[in-house]
């Protein structure tokens, strides 16, 4: 792994709710956070079939596009009832006609629980990988994962995506209900970021 010792670094995402959790996760080590709108860049599409390529292709093309150490995120919900659905196309199921609504999405996702007669607790986990990638080409690669499981009906509203229907293990609090700092410590993103840590910061 390569140590990363810059003073800038760029946030692969055009989703605000990661960049602000990313950036808080930052904080602590003095690193300048870029956006991809202080470049001007979009994101590209994302073409590969796993959560790791799909950051990969995020990754490189900030790093290659900006020249700054770029680190990218691809995250998900896997539902153990649908056989790990809705995976990398969990912010698919938000699309609509108007936009992205994550209501249209968690109601789906029920729906399909309760169209299958899934029995309780119906698990389920929040994964991420981040991929910090270098202008160079090297980059480096960290999974993390929150467990839990599916509830209903909607709670909190706090956070983002399908936030208010999934309980972490160890809590009685949907991630939509608890506070953005305990969240924070405990969600995919966090597990990811702690090995980021280790293995490039540390």
């Amino acid at each position: 792994m390569r140590r990363f010792d810059g003073d800038r670094i760029l946030v692969a995402t055009g989703n605000r709710g990661k960049l602000g959790e990313i950036s808080a996760l930052l904080e602590p080590f003095k690193t300048q956070v870029l956006s991809l709108a202080d470049f001007g860049l979009d994101e590209p599409a994302e073409t590969e079939l796993s959560f790791s390529g799909n950051a990969r292709i995020k990754a490189h093309a900030a790093a290659q596009a900006s020249g700054l150490p770029a680190l990218a995120d691809d995250s998900g919900l896997t539902v153990d009832g649908l056989a790990g659905a809705p995976g990398i196309y969990t912010a698919d199921w938000a699309e609509g006609g108007n936009g992205r609504d994550f209501a249209v999405a968690m109601t789906k996702t029920w729906g399909l629980l309760e169209a299958m007669a899934e029995a309780a607790p119906r698990r389920a986990q929040f994964r991420c990988t981040l991929v910090l990638a270098w202008p160079d080409g090297h980059d480096d690669v960290f999974e993390g994962v929150a467990k839990g499981q599916i509830v209903w009906p909607m709670r909190g509203v706090s956070g983002h995506g399908y936030d208010p229907i999934f309980v972490p293990d160890g809590h009685d609090e949907t991630f939509g209900e608890m506070a953005p700092d305990l969240k924070n410590r405990i969600s995919h993103r966090a597990d990811a970021f702690g090995k980021l840590v280790a293995g490039c910061f540390t």
